[in-house]
């Protein structure tokens, strides 16, 4: 799509001498530059996930975290399920 943009003097002498550095058009170099803003507006914009908190004594006495079947078997013997 074409738009026109209105950039001070300053800024696009920067645009225009990072494109002749870079082998890039002016087009390029701006299209990055907006790109890159408005991905980093994005990201930081986000409304932050709510976790739950529990609290309680920590790992069981003898628990390997690292062992998912031992885990199981655990958790199987304190719910009554096994």
């Amino acid at each position: 799509m074409r738009n026109t943009i209105e950039l001070d003097d300053d800024l696009y002498a920067t645009v225009k001498r990072l494109a002749a550095e870079r082998g890039r058009t002016t087009k390029e170099i701006s299209q990055d530059a907006l790109r890159e803003s408005l991905t980093r507006h994005l990201n930081t914009h986000r409304p932050r996930a709510e976790l739950p908190v529990f609290h309680g004594t920590g790992v069981l006495h003898g628990v390997d975290v690292d062992d998912s079947a031992a885990l199981l078997e655990i958790m199987g013997e304190h719910d009554g399920s096994s």
